[in-house]
């Protein structure tokens, strides 16, 4: 597909929502624009997510997931990665002569070029890490196969606290996906006590801010914030939501605990990084089990 596309292309990436799947897409999007530099990319992505990609030199411009404002563009090439109702209209509506998207996606048949499986692609049988299923789709278009690398997230600038906090995100989007609140108290204790760093806590809205005691809370911070945040941060520790993905974007030593979800499609990238995750779900976690794997990971400044 790409050898199709003249240069100075321009090439629309739809990727709609969710923080984590944004931030996981920032490595693809390093790929592409590594091997055709000429390339004017847009990613398509609704307001809420699109500052994920601000300052990004590999972005060009975000778009909101909206027939008219795609097709205004008028791209040459367009990515589908969502695959949702909305996403098929704008592939199919959209002008551009070359159209890709898994061959998975319902109405896939508007695709030019339908992407196999990502283990198909990268020759391996295992399951593959979010990051990797996407950049996968980079390499069927023709970008050369090479190591996947860490995200690429820019903050504008860091948040202003003391040198030396550790950033705790003790909520996430369902009950099974959400470790205690209680434990992850303990662990802040330790984590002020024995490494002597600040604990911070980050409700979103919606979430109570009243009851981490005499802790630093943030509350209801934006992605910009989150940016700033994550990039001065030694420490995360969190349950599995896109915070995590935030900080492991900035190399921030991260321990999260998973319900559900598989630690081997979303643990935190590229990172030095534990996924604590039991048969019986989160509520099996226990602190000890978390404060090892602090101790593991940790990172105290000078």
């Amino acid at each position: 597909m790409l050898d199709r596309l003249p240069p100075g292309s321009r090439i629309a990436v739809i990727r709609v929502r969710s923080l984590g799947d944004c931030v996981l897409t920032t490595p693809a999007l390093s790929l592409l624009k590594a091997h055709r530099p000429d390339l004017r990319i847009a990613v398509v992505v609704e307001d809420r997510y699109a500052s994920v990609y601000e300052g990004n030199p590999d972005v060009e411009i975000t778009l909101p997931p909206v027939v008219s404002v795609v097709r205004a563009w008028w791209p040459e090439g367009i990515l589908n990665l969502h695959g949702g109702t909305r996403s098929i209209a704008i592939t199919a509506t959209s002008r551009a002569r070359s159209r890709a998207g898994f061959a998975h996606h319902r109405f896939a048949s508007i695709y030019t070029h339908k992407i196999p499986r990502a283990q198909d692609i990268m020759h391996v049988e295992r399951k593959v890490h979010t990051a990797e299923h996407v950049a996968s789709a980079m390499f069927f278009m023709g970008v050369p196969q090479t190591e996947v690398p860490r995200a690429r997230l820019f903050a504008a600038a860091p948040v202003n606290l003391p040198l030396g906090y550790a950033v705790i995100h003790p909520f996430a989007s369902a009950p099974d996906k959400t470790w205690p609140m209680d434990r992850f108290l303990e662990v802040a204790g330790h984590i002020e006590k024995s490494l002597g760093l600040t604990p911070v806590f980050i409700p979103g809205p919606g979430e109570p801010a009243n009851v981490f005691g005499s802790y630093k809370v943030i509350p209801n911070a934006s992605i910009p914030e989150l940016k700033g945040l994550m990039s001065g941060a030694h420490l995360f520790v969190g349950n599995d939501s896109g915070p995590a993905h935030i900080a492991a974007a900035y190399g921030v030593p991260c321990v999260v605990v998973f319900g559900p979800t598989d630690p081997a499609v979303w643990a935190p990238w590229r990172t030095e990084g534990r996924a604590l995750k039991m048969p019986g779900g989160a509520q099996e976690v226990t602190v000890s089990q978390v404060i090892d794997a602090v101790e593991a990971v940790k990172r105290v400044p000078a």
